[in-house]
């Protein structure tokens, strides 16, 4: 009796158990550069790149082809999402209005950008973070450098990591792009 009745919860309980890590991100709330309240929801139907950014960076020229892949991809349902972090270098060490700042004076950044975050392990993580890159995560392991990147499909999957000196415009990465805006 009691092995049957193991049985039947363990045939029960697996299916979600094999689907836990396949969580959207789209229920992931954030707060958007200026303050106000957003959510990885506001994308659903798009593909996005998550990227952690940073202006004192030597990968910072990469905002130049971040916002060049945005402006290409983006009437397909394309977006590029800007996440500050200061965790590597303190490479980001303005408040928002001086990152927003910077990002658009320096590089036209037309994409979205977001409140300032943690993207290291440890209890300040974001939980964007934690989802991809913590050990129950899409990708475990930490964010490497600034300029990390994390493609997203439509229905809020992690599909695609690539690393900090990966460019944006590099085929492997627009590659992926395409074949994740080409999925029903």
């Amino acid at each position: 009796m009691k092995t049957k009745l193991l049985s039947l919860l363990l045939f029960v309980a697996l299916p979600f158990a094999a689907t836990a890590k396949k969580d959207s991100l789209h229920d992931i709330k954030l707060k958007d550069i200026d303050g106000k309240a957003a959510s990885l929801g506001d994308y659903k139907g798009k593909v996005v790149l998550v990227v952690n950014v940073a202006s004192r960076c030597g990968l910072t020229k990469q905002y130049k082809e971040l916002e060049a892949i945005h402006r290409k991809y983006k009437e397909k349902g394309f977006s590029v999402l800007g996440f500050p972090c200061n965790d590597f270098g303190g490479q980001e060490p303005g408040s928002n209005e001086e990152i927003k700042k910077f990002c658009s004076s320096r590089y036209d950044v037309t994409f979205p950008m977001f409140d300032k975050l943690v993207v290291k392990a440890g209890p300040k993580q974001h939980e964007l973070y934690q989802r991809l890159t913590g050990k129950d995560g899409a990708f475990p392991g930490n964010v490497k450098w600034n300029f990390g990147k994390f493609l997203v499909g439509k229905d809020g999957q992690p599909l695609e990591r690539f690393e900090p000196r990966e460019k944006p415009d590099a085929p492997k990465v627009t590659a992926a792009i395409e074949k994740a805006l080409g999925k029903k």
